[in-house]
């Protein structure tokens, strides 16, 4: 019984554990990416040229696509205003999806009547036209067999070639953004390290 009890008492401290760490594990914030927080994602840039720019953006796996591309955006602009410019064309842009399968038995998963109870399983004896029988309801089911936790885990990221420019826009361009703009329409939405 001890043991039973022992076990009982790792599991809810387990299920704790984890309840805590799902609550502090959220989408990526918008960061600059570095080797420290290179699992959980951030904003990069390079230069190309004089007026041309590489930047990306990549998300951890609770970040969605829709995220990942509008921070993407929201470096672009933020980098065209610091450059001095005021606003930029997209020349190319590639979404990256990345699927991570995971096959692994279920680590919570043992039947009800675990190994402690020594070979003692549930099962019914009944007297029929032939004479005694036993009915065990779980034998070959599925449900008793060992189950497998099957996880995808989807992570995108966004990169982008982008041109910055001045004075008036390319007309008919719908790849040109107004910087200013564009922060002003993501901007309520960026979610900066330590917001919830």
């Amino acid at each position: 019984m001890a043991r039973f009890f022992r076990q009982a008492m790792a599991a809810l401290v387990g299920a704790g554990l984890l309840a805590t760490a799902a609550c502090t594990y959220s989408s990526t914030p918008y960061q600059p990416i570095s080797s420290a927080n290179r699992v959980s994602g951030g904003y990069s840039d390079e230069q190309l040229g004089e007026y041309r720019f590489r930047v990306s953006f990549a998300g951890n796996s609770l970040t969605s696509r829709e995220q990942v591309e509008s921070y993407l955006l929201f470096r672009a602009a933020e980098l065209t205003l610091e450059q001095g410019h005021t606003w930029f064309v997209i020349e190319d842009r590639v979404i990256e999806h990345e699927v991570e399968r995971s096959f692994r038995r279920d680590p919570l998963y043992d039947p009800w009547y675990r190994s402690y109870y020594g070979y003692w399983r549930p099962y019914w004896r009944y007297y029929g036209p032939r004479g005694w029988q036993a009915w065990y309801p779980y034998h070959g089911h599925s449900f008793w067999t060992d189950h497998v936790d099957i996880r995808e885990v989807d992570r995108f990221e966004a990169i982008a070639e982008i041109r910055l420019g001045d004075g008036p826009m390319p007309n008919g361009n719908l790849r040109a953004f107004d910087a200013r703009e564009v922060i002003s329409r993501i901007g309520p939405r960026v979610k900066y390290p330590g917001q919830d």
